[in-house]
């Protein structure tokens, strides 16, 4: 159980530096005025939710094995609260997706202000969740 944890905490971290980093290109594609930066910026965007999807689908897999397969925190308030940050940070991991097609597009109607709110998201919902597995608040 604990390598699964261990590998766990290793996909989730990694997700979680694509999405603290996605919505900073977001940013600057947003402040972006030539289209070879806004060309770079696609191409860096792309590449980083190609890396980052199949990290968060690991980091699920091993976070339901953990709770399918050995019941942790089962039946408890805390990890009725966590599963639904988590299915926030899904919902935000894929209308990051969504914007990444509206900026590959020439769709995209917000200001770079909208996209620097938005990446403070996953910030709160990363300290909900970890505030939830220490404290255990339920």
């Amino acid at each position: 159980m604990l390598w699964i944890k261990t590998l766990h905490i290793l996909f989730v971290t990694s997700w979680f530096a694509g999405l603290f980093y996605l919505p900073r290109i977001y940013v600057n594609l947003a402040l972006a005025t030539d289209a070879a930066t806004t060309a770079t910026l696609l191409g860096m965007a792309r590449r980083l939710y190609r890396f980052m999807t199949p990290l968060a689908v690991l980091a699920l897999a091993f976070g339901l094995w953990l709770f399918l397969g050995y019941g942790l925190g089962a039946g408890q308030g805390w990890m009725h609260a966590k599963l639904a940050a988590v299915a926030l940070l899904v919902i935000y991991h894929l209308a990051c997706g969504r914007m990444l097609k509206r900026f590959e597009q020439g769709r995209n109607t917000r200001s770079h202000r909208y996209y620097r709110w938005f990446n403070e998201v996953p910030v709160l919902l990363l300290l909900i969740v970890i505030a939830l597995v220490v404290v255990r608040p339920f």
